[in-house]
Formats: structure tokens, sequence, C-alpha cells
């Protein structure tokens, strides 16, 4: 039996109330299942949101058009020739020509400058390809422990420049039977998608790559000259295999060469559409047929020279250019990228100087040679019988076919010798047109309307000539090949004759598999197309081949686009390749690069949003890219009818690249999504992108009180009502009992305990800087009373305003002010170092309380006459100023005695977050009720001592700070929270030093020691500091419970100590400062979790931890001894039933007795304070509004009384709930997800603005991040409140105002945003 199995100290049932021995855990957590309502199943906790929202989704338009005709029966290529001498293997075909033509030029290889530098011959081939395969299989390890066995994988790392190296070690791995597997070097640790590469290496089961000397020094090294380690890739041992290094074999010495079979021969890298890197594993029959099947589709013929633009590590490139030369014994003179790079014309000059009769190219290659053609008048392309446009299949080849044809058709160009072909990793060559005859006819092109391809069918184009695609054909299927075209997504049903969809090839000539991914590849190559009754069609398997098409007049092949760029927006098509084509058409030449534009889809909110991303000049002005960017928009939507939800402009050169220059796609999304790819311009537009969100709320009419009572009582609910411990109940022998007021109790102690020590301050060291027993504050009070007499000539009941500093000064003063009868009102002093801000408030509590005389310190009262202060506020108006420093000695002749308890005692002012200045009137007798509710509540007596770490000037803070330890007798401990900036450590020390049990805080100084303090916890503990002393740490807020900064704070000093359970809230309001305090007895807080689409229709609906869009709220502490609470309807006044939401109202003897205002509005007061029920209550008792929405929830545990405990959760101020859509929000649950989307994101607030939702947020890392959050806040409040973005606003940190009690003051914001007062990084109007 482990040790901790005995314990039978105090254990936690299921619903958290401790109980006393094992045995009755198990009969308690029995009583609570009986007990606990039935859960409802799963499905209803996790209901998919997208049932009730798909009714926003427009229906499917019942005109688009459908395919008609009849299912397509698979096309056949011609048969495939049978050559006699045709080799039983590539590798027999090497042998062949490397013992018997060995002189013959197999490659030639250019400099940078594009001149030739070396050939290889095919004796040179064969020789040094045996050398390395003898290399490879018995020189790496001992001949007992060879490294490579046949079957092995191998990586080839050559640069593109280098295709000797890489044929002679292509061909060493067939010789030695290993498998090769191309990759592109490495330039840096972080290279765009080497992650996945090296995903596909570790897969592949790879510990040795291949590499040339030169291409090894270049690779990036450590300090110690080992080559880094690439992220994601796995330990490999590096091979050189420069001639040099090679061994010769001995004369007996034979590679083993097998007629070719269905044993993997290469493996070659495909990265899919998401960024992963897969393998497509090819047969050594796939490889041999592939050559034959291309030198009869292409009549190639043995001495023949070919012109190699292309990547030759795959693709066509290393299916012409390495693997058909040798079969036929052509010579390829290969053309690296980087030469292209500086002299765009090479590839035209090679095909000339050599008189070259086949060239491989892509589209780029066309342009860059037209773009370079006036430096080269004398070039002839009269010798190329082929010229093999291998990005044919992409729809825009077209028009650069064509241009390149108009440009060198004058060059000797033949018109027939354009020959586009379309490829794939896994089909292999799809389709390739034939070289023409002399003077036929060229084929015919296909002009496709747009809006048809958008629902997959094929119509010629009626409408105007910019919504038309032409598409040229690629050629027909390939010899020996059977092709068919399949619905792209579902079973791969066959398509009709007028609908586009996925070709899929049979052959022998394709690739086998993905590499160990045995899932996707059977999905991928073993394809058994059906038909529409779902029943399969021959027993042929086909390979989907990822593009787009289908087959036309006289089995002509053409391609629309290809399955990875394919884009679904609201059930239509779109192909990001069209959409590339459609933002180039529009005349960009100032403002962004050709052919560095990027068109991918994201997922947001149920369905795929199309995101444009372009790189933009240096140059360009801000007007020419925002004009740029709304041509765009208009080509876009007009061309495809499809709205664009992003058109980012990021610098030049900062997309990431593909190792041949093009764009990394899905890493550019990637950054995108992750919020990293700092674009430099950015235009959303969900405003008409996002058009399936719910229909608005339309608000029922009212429903009379008689039947919501009715239907609340057939419902079984109980009305929400809860109430503290009666007051009238609880027995008091206190002497405290018989005064009435709070100035007779001071003078009762200062005789009957004059050296009782009530407060004591310290500053930011921890020092007692002053102390006050009972006798000391009282002749303190005196004397302020006396001078208030003398010099200020007051009367009783004339309003006094004291500016303090947060200490003891301030609780003298207010009980002078008690003494003499005047109504004190605190008030925050100005701060000197930003007296703009801060002054007006003061000036504007002086005038709002028609204040008599302002008591003060000597240095306050110098800063409120200073010129700094007479350029903000007027100076020459102040009432009478008293400094308090030094009085004269004088006893008073007599104390103030209040008529009646009614009589007012203080005034309390506080700004609320919405920027309203409120003053409200505390009567004596709810000062003694509320000081006696807290006394109960917190079991405070005189030998007790507590550490209060608050703002002193409004609500439950000033009633801790000023009133509670003269009334219960016990010791307060002030700590200035200012002191904390200066010494983060002092709250918690002092808590530690003198053993405090209870202590009371504000949000802000719990934010302070979790962000200062997060990493001192070690420095802490070095300290002595522990906190297992503390029974109740409270947060004093007039807020919904800040749960994940209580957690945060109870986790990160849990080690130092602290109970979970101690941390709590209070909660109150300007009409009753406290509602709810936690106190030492009774349950700890529970919490819910509730589901935030009810509560934007004003319904709470419990849900378990984890389901989605789901909030967690907590208890605010527990109601106060006297405290009644109801849960109203704010609209008809009507009590709601249990679990609904509504405004919490209150009762209770400590309630505020109205507001203090100048103009003293009657009907505000009747409404907020004094208002009844408009049913259900035969008492008629008079409840006040707190203005906050809530809800009560009877829980499972027992309260004090002994009957069920009912809890009150706080959700939030009603006067700061934003109405969209016809839903009520709260801001805070907004601002939440916000805060998370980033980690730049420092603060977030939001607010309306005529009718938009504006979201500010303040930016803490670099400022070219600060375009990135524009997506990222747009797509997460939509996702998760169902609201589009009418603005973001970036700004530097600090500018969202924060009240003292750690509040945002969202309409200060507000003002300051309409009156352009923000300085903001970045204004984003979304569209």
């Amino acid at each position: 039996m482990h040790k901790g199995s005995n314990r039978s100290s105090l254990m936690d049932t299921a619903d958290g109330v401790p109980v006393s021995s094992r045995v009755s855990t198990k009969i308690q957590q029995l009583l609570n299942t009986l007990k606990r309502p039935k859960r409802p199943p799963l499905k209803e906790f996790f209901v998919d949101d997208s049932e009730e929202i798909v009714e926003g989704i427009p229906q499917p338009d019942p005109n688009q058009p459908k395919p008609e005709g009849r299912q397509m029966t698979p096309v056949k290529g011609e048969p495939l020739g049978v050559i006699c001498n045709w080799p039983p293997a590539l590798e027999s075909a090497l042998q062949r020509w490397g013992t018997t033509q060995a002189k013959c030029p197999c490659l030639t290889a250019l400099d940078v400058t594009g001149k030739p530098v070396y050939t290889l011959t095919y004796g040179k081939l064969w020789s040094r390809s045996l050398k390395l395969a003898y290399t490879l299989l018995n020189k790496l390890g001992t001949k007992n422990e060879p490294v490579l066995k046949p079957a092995d994988r191998v990586a080839l790392v050559y640069p593109n420049n280098d295709p000797v190296m890489f044929m002679v070690a292509f061909y060493g791995c067939l010789l030695a039977e290993v498998i090769p597997v191309p990759i592109e070097v490495p330039l840096t640790r972080k290279d765009a998608g080497g992650q996945q590469i090296g995903f596909l290496l570790g897969s592949c089961g790879i510990a040795l790559a291949l590499t040339s000397e030169v291409c090894l020094k270049g690779l990036p090294k450590t300090q110690n000259g080992e080559i880094v380690q690439f992220k994601g890739w796995p330990r490999l041992k590096w091979v050189v295999t420069d001639s040099k290094y090679l061994s010769k074999p001995p004369k007996d010495w034979q590679p083993h060469i097998s007629p070719a079979g269905s044993e993997p021969a290469y493996i070659e890298y495909k990265t899919s559409k998401e960024g992963s890197v897969m393998g497509v594993t090819v047969s050594r029959l796939a490889m041999l047929s592939h050559c034959q099947a291309l030198s009869q589709a292409c009549n190639y013929s043995e001495g023949e020279t070919v012109v190699n633009v292309l990547d030759f590590k795959k693709d066509a490139g290393l299916w012409h250019g390495m693997f058909a030369n040798v079969m036929n014994k052509m010579h390829t003179v290969s053309v690296p990228y980087s030469v292209m790079k500086t002299c765009p014309l090479s590839w035209v000059q090679r095909v000339h100087a050599h008189k070259a009769k086949v060239a491989l190219v892509k589209c780029r290659d066309l342009h860059w040679a037209m773009m370079a053609h006036r430096d080269q008048r004398d070039v002839s392309l009269s010798s190329l019988r082929m010229l093999i446009v291998t990005d044919g299949a992409n729809p825009w080849s077209v028009s650069s076919c064509d241009a390149f044809l108009s440009l060198f058709q004058s060059h000797g160009l033949k018109p027939e010798a354009i020959c586009p072909c379309a490829t794939s990793a896994e089909a292999m060559t799809v389709a390739i047109r034939r070289p023409g005859v002399p003077g036929a006819p060229l084929p015919g092109r296909a002009i496709l309307s747009m809006n048809g391809l958008s629902y997959g069918v094929i119509r010629v184009n009626t409408e105007d000539k910019n919504s038309a695609l032409t598409v040229q054909d690629v050629g027909h299927v390939m010899p020996g090949g059977m092709m068919c075209i399949v619905r792209p997504d579902g079973p791969p049903q066959l398509c009709r004759t007028d609908e586009i969809g996925e070709i899929c090839v049979s052959s022998r000539t394709g690739g086998m598999m993905y590499f160990g991914l045995a899932g996707v590849t059977k999905n991928t190559f073993e394809v058994i197309p059906v038909n529409s009754a779902g029943s399969p069609v021959g027993d042929v398997p086909f390979i989907r081949s990822g593009l787009l098409g289908f087959v036309g007049p006289g089995s002509l092949v053409f391609v629309v686009g290809k399955m990875d760029g394919l884009l679904m927006v609201s059930g239509r098509r779109h192909n990001a390749d069209d959409i590339v084509a459609t933002g180039l058409a529009v005349e960009s030449i100032k403002t962004v690069y050709r052919g560095r534009i990027a068109v991918f889809s994201v997922s947001v909110f149920y369905d795929e949003r199309i995101v444009v991303v372009a790189e933009q000049r240096p140059d360009a002005s801000e007007e020419d890219s925002f004009q740029w960017m709304s041509r765009v928009l208009q080509a876009i939507d007009s061309i495809h009818q499809v709205g664009v939800y992003c058109l980012a402009l990021v610098p030049a050169n900062t997309l990431p690249k593909t190792p041949l220059g093009g764009i990394h796609i899905s890493q550019t999304k990637q950054l995108f999504l992750e919020g990293s790819l700092h674009p430099c311009n950015i235009l959303m537009c969900p405003h008409t992108c996002v058009t399936n969100l719910p229909k608005p709320r339309q608000k029922q009419p009212g429903v009379g009180p008689a039947s919501v009572m009715v239907g609340n009582l057939v419902a079984g609910k109980r009305i929400a009502q809860a109430a503290g411990r009666d007051l009238g109940q609880i027995e008091e022998n206190d002497l405290v009992r018989k005064h009435q007021f709070l100035a007779e109790i001071l003078q009762w102690r200062a005789q009957a305990t004059p050296d009782h020590v009530l407060f004591m301050l310290l500053n930011a060291k921890g020092t007692t800087v002053c102390t006050a027993s009972c006798l000391q504050l009282h002749k303190r009070a005196e004397r302020i009373a006396s001078v208030l007499g003398d010099k200020g000539h007051l009367n009783a009941g004339d309003n006094v305003v004291l500016l303090y500093p947060p200490g003891i000064e301030l609780i003298a003063a207010f009980y002078g002010c008690l003494y003499a009868g005047c109504v004190p009102v605190t008030v925050r002093p100005p701060h000197a170092q930003n007296l703009t801000a801060t002054l007006p408030t003061v000036r504007m509590i002086v005038d709002v309380s028609k204040a008599a005389c302002i008591l003060t310190t000597q240095m306050l009262m110098r800063l409120l006459k200073s010129r700094e202060a007479a350029a903000t506020v007027d100076v020459k108006t102040w009432p009478t100023i008293i400094d308090t420093d030094d009085l004269p000695r004088k006893k008073l002749p007599q104390l103030y005695k209040p008529p009646t308890p009614e009589m007012l005692a203080y005034l309390d002012f506080s700004v609320s977050t919405t920027g309203m200045l409120t003053g409200v009137k505390m009567s004596h007798s709810a000062v003694n009720a509320l000081c006696r509710a807290i006394k109960l509540q917190c079991e405070l007596y005189s030998s007790r001592q507590i550490a209060i770490c608050l703002d002193p000037y409004c609500g439950l803070g000033f009633a801790l700070w000023c009133l509670c330890s003269v009334y219960s007798g016990h010791q307060s401990i002030l700590i200035p929270p200012m002191e904390l900036e200066n010494n983060l450590f002092l709250w918690l020390a002092t808590v530690n030093q003198y053993k405090i049990r209870d202590t009371f805080c504000s949000y802000s100084v719990m934010e302070l020691c979790t962000k200062g303090l997060g990493n001192q916890v070690e420095v802490l503990k070095t300290r002595g500091i522990n906190l297992s002393c503390i029974r109740t740490c409270v947060v004093v807020a007039e807020e919904r419970p800040r749960i994940a900064l209580q957690q945060s704070f109870s986790k990160l000093f849990k080690d130092i100590g602290l109970s979970p359970r101690a941390v709590s809230t209070t909660f109150g309001s300007r009409v009753n400062v406290a509602i709810c305090l936690q106190g030492t007895s009774g349950p700890d807080p529970t919490t819910v979790y509730v589901d935030l689409k009810s509560l934007r229709h004003d319904r709470v609906r419990l849900v378990e931890r984890g389901a989605p869009q789901s909030l967690l709220l907590s208890e605010s502490g527990k109601i106060l001894p006297g405290v009644k609470v109801v849960i109203v309807n704010p609209e008809t006044k009507g009590p709601v039933g249990d679990s609904h939401l509504g405004e919490i109202w209150v009762n209770s003897p400590h309630t505020a007795s109205g507001y203090y205002t100048i103009y003293d509005s009657e009907t505000l007061q009747a409404d907020h304070f004094n208002t009844r029920l408009s049913f259900g209550d035969a008492a008629q008792t008079l409840w006040a509004r707190t203005g906050y929405l809530g809800f009560v929830r009877r829980t499972e545990l027992t309260a004090a009384t002994g009957e069920r405990h009912d809890a009150l959760y706080v959700v939030g101020a009603l006067d700061e709930t934003l109405e969209l859509r016809g839903l009520r929000y709260h801001p805070i649950d907004i601002e939440t997800s916000v805060s998370r989307i980033h980690r730049s994101i420092a603060e977030c607030a939001v607010f309306t603005w005529t009718n938009l939702l504006v979201v500010v947020v303040e930016l803490c890392g670099s400022e070219q991040e600060a375009l990135d959050l524009v997506p990222l806040v747009t797509n997460v409040v939509l996702e998760e409140h169902y609201l589009i973005v009418g603005v973001v606003v970036v700004v530097d940190p600090g500018v969202i105002p924060i009240n003292s009690r750690g509040e945002k003051q969202r309409m200060h914001l507000r003002d300051s945003f309409l009156a352009d007062q923000l300085d903001p990084i970045y204004v984003a109007y979304n569209m």
C-alpha cells in the first residue's frame, strides 16, 4: 500500500466538500452521485455549431450548370512498339554504350557564364559509376559489417549546377542496387520546408548522404567544423563521391544487372499541398517502360542533342535528361538555374550552338528569353523539332507559348515544334503532344467559361472574353497507357464527358507507392474507377495524377489545374493558378513582382477563404499599392465571382522560396497562419466574403408577467435568488453593538484600549513608517476636527475633500471630519508627473461634491497651486485648502453626534469603466451594517491582524482601509500598492513576516506579482518567504472574477506554501460596495463552465470542461450577511428563473442611499436605488440595481445555515456589453480570444463604433509584426464569436487606459480613437 492511501485526514469528494474519513468519502461520493442531476449524454455537450450555422449558407443556385454528357470511357494510348534491341534494364543500356561507344558525349555541364565547362562521355559515366558502386558496397564498412546493403536508401545531395556528379552518383546507386533519393542542398538550418525533407529522410530510413567535395564545403558547419544538424533531419553520414576518393574495382568484379522488375529503382520527393514531403517510389520496370514510352512519343534517335533547363533531379528533367538520353545514347546539355538568372538567353544560345533537336523548358524560361531577346540578334532555333513545355498543363502556359512563337518564328522556330506536356510525380508523364508534321494545321484550343469551370462543368464560353479560360491541349495519352477522369472528391466515380475531374492513368510507367505510407498509397496508386451506381469498371488499377482536366475531341487531353491548387469556396471550385493569372493581368509592373504571387485558402468559419500574398517592389508607394490591391479585388470578383478574404503585400524577397526560385506555398500559408509573414500592406474583406453567418437574432416581443411566472413554475424552476446569513439571528455579545456611530466606537476604543495599535503603514523596504493606536488616532482626529472649525469655518453637513496618499493621515482626516460633523470625500491625489491626465478628475470631484474645503498635505497643497497645475485646471477657484501636517494641540469642546443614523457619513466617488464619474451617499447606518457584515463574514476581532494592499479611495477598498479596524478592533497592516512598483516582494514578504492569515489585494497587485515574480520563486524561497499561513487571500473587485489570473497566481506561489483554496474574490458595485466576500467559513468558491453561445442569448447552459465555446466562471465569494440578491430581466424588471442570465439586484442594510449629483435626477435615483420587481414579490421589497449581469445556481454544497448553498456568478457590467447582430457580447470574452492568438499582443480592448466592432491591440513585439495581427484578429473573432471585425487598431504598449483597480477604460479608449489621439502603428479597416 503506498503511503498516500492511508491518510484519513481531509479528503475531497467529487464536489470539493471536505470529509473526514475514507469510509465516508465513498458514501459521500455515492450520495453526491445520487443527488447530482443526470448528465446529458455527450452528444449534447459537443454539438457541432455548423448545424445551427448552416442556415446562413446560401442554397445552391438552381440555375447552376450541371454535367449532361454520358459517362466517359477510358481512353487508350497507341500500343508500345516492340523494338528488338531495347535493353532489358536501363543499367544494361548504360553498360552497352559505356563499353561500345565510350567516346560519345553523354552530358555537358556549363560554368556560371553559360560556357560548356565539361563533357561526360558514356565511357566515363560507365567507369565512374562502376567505381562508385564498388566503393558503396565494399569500402564503406568492414567486410563483415557493410554500411550499405542492396535496397537500402541513400540521399543524393548535389547542387543544381553539378549535373555530372549527380548523374554518376545516380547510376552508381543503380549499379550497386541501392535506392537513390535525390533531395535539395540544404542552405541554412531552417530552410523553407527543410523539416519536411527531414521527415522524408526519416521515413525512408536514410543514414547515408552522397555529395560532392565542393558541396560539402559549402554546407553550414558548427564551430568545430561538423555539419550542422538540420532541423528535423535524422543523423547522416556524409560520403564524398569525387573520383579521387573512389576505389577502382578489381578486374573480376562485375555489378549485378538483372532484367527490370517491380523492385524499387529510386524515390522522387514531392511536396503536398499541406507542405508534407512524400517519396514516390518508382520501380525498375516503370523506369524502363517510361523511358520506352517517352522515346516512342518523342521519336528520339541516337546521337540527338537535348538542351535541358529543368531540374535534373526530378520530374521531366530527370526522365528526359538522365534516363531517356542514356536509353537512346543522346547528348544532354544541362543549363542550370543559376546561369539562367544571370543570362536568361543561355538556353536559346545552347540550342543554336549545338544545333539541338529537343529542348526541355518551363514557361518561365520562355518568358525570360523573350525579355532578354534584344541582346541577341543572330540565334537560330531552326534545328528544334521539339520544344517540350513541361508546365504546359498550367492554364496560362498558352499565352507564353504564343508570345514566344510570335517572337522567335523569325529565328526559325517551327510552330509544330511546340509540344506542351503534363506530368506529375505519381503518374510521371501523363500526356505529351507529339512533334507535328510541317504545314499540318495546329490543334485547336478550348475556350471555357470560368463560371462553368467553378462548378466542374465544361461549357464553351459565350460571355465576355474576360471570364473565359483558353487552354491548349497537352497531346495524347502515352504509348501503352490508358486514361480516365474521375470525380475529384468522394469515391473514384467516372466523370461525364462534359465534366472536369482528376486525371488518372493506368500503365506500367507510373510510380508504385509513397514510400512507407501504405494508407495514402492505396488511395492514390490503386484506384479502381466506379460507375454512377458505384460498381467497379474493369479491374485495372489507375494512379491519380493530381491534375484536373478532361479528354476533348480527337482524344486530346486538356488540363485546367492541379488538385493542390484547388480552392473550394462555398461549394464552388477555383484554381489558384487562375487567380494568380488574374492578379498578374492587372497592370502591376509598378507595384508587385511578376511571378511572386501566392494564392492559397485558409479555413475560417466553416468555409475556405482565399488569401492572396504578393511581393511588393521596394519603390512602390502606399497609394500605388492600395490602388493595385483594390483593382485586383475587383478583377477577381468580376472574373471568378468569388471574394478575396485577405490580400497582403510583403517586402521584396521575403516569401519563402523553393530551391528553384518558386514560392513555397505551404510555408507561406504556415507563416500567414502563425502571424510571422510580416506584410507591409494588408486588405481584409470579411464583410464581402463571409456570407454564412447565422441570421441576426430578432428580439421576441415582451412576454406578460403572469405567463413568465407561470412558465417558470410550470418548468419547475426556482426563481433565481440568494441570500447571505440573516443578521437578526446572529448573537453578538460585543460592546460595539450598543454604539450606532463609527465616531463613538473610536472614542470608546480610545478609552477602553488606548494603546491597542489599529494601523501600521509600511514603506517599500517593508519598514513600519507610521502606526496608530486607538488613542493616537482619536487625538489626531480631534485636532483635525478643530482645524476644520477654526480655519475652515465649516458647519455640520459640509462636504470635505480628503486628498492624501494611501496612509494613516487619510484615516485620521476621515475620523476628524466625522468628529466635526462634516462629510468626507476621499479622492486619489493627482500624479505629479502626469497632471494633465489626473488633475481634471480631482477638479471634477471637488466641483461635483460641492466641497467646502480640501484637507491635504503640504506637498500636495503646493502641487495644487503650482504653475504646472494652472496649465490644466483653474487653480484660483479651489475651495479653502488646509494642510494637516503641523496641527496645534487642541481639545475639541464636544464631538458632533448625528441626530439620526440615516444622516450622511461619507461620499464615495469613483469613475466607472465606461468613464462615468458617480458619487454615492453612505449613511451612518449603512457604514455600521457594512462593517458588521464584514466582521461576521471574516471573523474579525481585536487579536487578529490583516494585511491590505489596495487603493483606499472608494468601494470596499476604502471600507477595509479606513472603517473596519475601528469597528472590529483588528490590526490592519497597510501596504500602499504603489510601493510594490519599487519592491515587488513587499506584499508577500509582509504576509510571511507577520504570519498574516487574511490579506486583501487588487487585481493590479496580483498581476504585478504574477508577471514580476514569475521567475523569482526560487529567490522567494531563499529569502524564506512561506505563504502557508494564508487562510484567505481576497481580491477586491467590481467585475467578473479573472480566473486565469487567480489560477496562475495560485499555481505560481503553490511552491512557497500558498494553498490553492486560499484565493477568492469579492463583488461590489456602485450601489452596494460589498455584496459578496468569501470570508472564513462556508464552502469554497465553485466554478462552472457555461456555453458562450447561450450566454449571448441571455441564457445560461452549463457544459462540461473542454466543451467547444465554453467559458469558465467562478463564484464571486459568498454573499455577505444581511444581503439578498435576485436576478432580474433588465427589460421587463421581472424575476427570472434559476440559470437565466439577468441583472443582479440587491437588498441590504448597507446599500448606499442614492447618487450624489449636481442635477439631482430623481428618476435615476428611484430606478437604481429604490426599485421594485414588476411582479412575483408580494413583500414589495425595495431593491437596488447593480448594473451587472449574472446568474444564481443552487449547488450541492451546504451553506453555514445548513441549507444548500446558492452561488452567485457575475458575468459582466450591463453598460459595457456590446449589442451586435441582436446578441449580447461581453468585451472581455472577445478580448480573451484575441489575446491568445499571438505572443506579441500585450493587451487588447474592444468597443463598437457605428455598429462596427473595433479591436485595439497593444503590440509588444517589433513593428513589422503589426500587420500580422490583422488577419489573426479577424479570424479568431469570426471563428469564436461569429462577428466580423470592422477595424483593427495596432498601438504601442500602455495606450489602452487602465484604472487603479486594473479595469480597462474602454470608453476613454473609444473617445481617443474617435478624436484620432491614439497615434496607432497601423489601422486596418476591414472591407
